[in-house]
């Protein structure tokens, strides 16, 4: 079950950019299951330093500009308003305790993560320039 929502994810993100201050691509990520997913759990999972700084929002949030369709959108913009429609959908439709890590600042790393059936963490992972 958990490698056919790695695959939907992958499908689903392929040649995805998520835009920021600079566009990154989208990473399928997959951990073994192991209880709940703190954000202590997560940094070292992640091997980042324990003191680097988590903000959790939710995927509508983080999601909610790639997934607004906008009167001023051309064909290209509308398809991929719709692929990010459809991968949110796939997320939520398949992971539960769905939660978005943003590990850093100014170089911020991304991590929607949600827990399968079969309680393994799995979702996608990309990066975030704000300045």
């Amino acid at each position: 079950m958990t490698d056919s929502i790695a695959t939907q994810l992958k499908q689903a993100s392929e040649g995805l950019l998520f835009g920021s201050e600079t566009d990154a691509p989208f990473e399928v990520i997959h951990w073994p299951a192991q209880g709940e997913l703190t954000p202590t759990k997560l940094l070292q999972l992640t091997e980042h330093s324990p003191d680097a700084p988590v903000e959790i929002v939710s995927v509508d949030e983080f999601f909610d500009t790639s997934t607004a369709e906008e009167d001023w959108h051309d064909e290209e913009e509308e398809e991929t308003v719709k692929r990010f429609q459809n991968l949110v959908s796939i997320l939520k439709q398949n992971l539960s305790q769905l939660q978005v890590y943003r590990v850093g600042s100014i170089e911020i790393d991304v991590y929607i993560v949600g827990v399968t059936d079969g309680s393994e963490f799995v979702g996608l992972s990309t990066k975030l320039v704000e300045t």
